[in-house]
């Protein structure tokens, strides 16, 4: 038989508290959830509910305080700090609600920043930048500072700079919390379409249920807690792209 292969991230019984000197605030309550390759997964829940610090949990940038995460199979906590900052560099994507961009830089120079970080060689870097804005649509915006573009094409840039590393896996809070409707569907179709062409696992935090409804599964939280799972039939083709 072949063997089955393990979840790319799992938590297994999170706890999370923070504390403030005053009070002490639970925010995860023993979550369990495992990710497999290759999904596309909403988190949603009130707020206040955990998800944002489930997220930065999962992703290595926030400390736990009680259980475990695994990231492809081996525990965060078994990791030093330049070994989950490496892996953050080399197998994540990360992508929010209000994009993050330097406003000086143009759009390539944004995209190439993390490899350029990482030492990746200049012209590896630009190129590398470049293919990956074009993987998004916006070749013709390379040379633009993030003020000379709409919000969806700032969001894009975002998802690029992503992208560049070459992830095994993209985190994003609230991607469409910034943009109108519009916007916002083309964004969560970008996405789908890169899940599907590309294999990338996605794990993207929201409120709105359009977005949700348009992933392969949804975590609802309430309370620091996983309430409720709830696996979807999405159609394969989204915005003139089959899977």
């Amino acid at each position: 038989m072949a063997a089955i292969a393990p979840p790319i991230v799992e938590a297994r019984a999170v706890h999370k508290t923070y504390d403030t000197g005053v009070v002490k605030v639970a925010a995860l309550r023993g979550v369990d959830l495992a990710l497999e390759a290759g999904e596309m997964v909403a988190i949603m829940g009130p707020s206040g509910c955990g998800k944002t610090t489930l997220l930065n949990c999962l992703s290595g940038l926030d400390a736990i305080d009680g259980g475990q995460v695994l990231v492809e199979g081996t525990p965060l906590e078994e990791m030093s700090d330049r070994e989950r900052t490496d892996t953050r560099a080399r197998r994540m994507g990360f992508v929010f609600q209000f994009y993050n961009l330097i406003p000086v830089l143009t759009s390539v120079e944004n995209v190439e920043l993390p490899l350029l970080v990482s030492r990746v060689d200049g012209d590896e870097a630009r190129e590398r930048a470049l293919a990956s804005l074009d993987l998004v649509g916006l070749a013709g915006r390379a040379h633009h500072v993030p003020d000379e573009l709409s919000g969806g094409e700032r969001q894009r840039v975002t998802i690029a700079r992503s992208l560049v590393n070459d992830p095994a896996i993209v985190w994003a809070d609230e991607p469409t919390g910034d943009l109108d409707s519009e916007n916002a569907e083309e964004i969560v179709a970008l996405m789908r379409r890169l899940n599907l062409e590309r294999g990338l696992t996605f794990l993207i935090v929201t409120h709105d249920i359009s977005v949700g409804r348009k992933t392969d599964r949804i975590i609802r939280m309430l309370d620091g807690q996983v309430v409720e799972e709830q696996r979807l039939e999405v159609p394969h083709v989204l915005a003139g792209h089959a899977a």
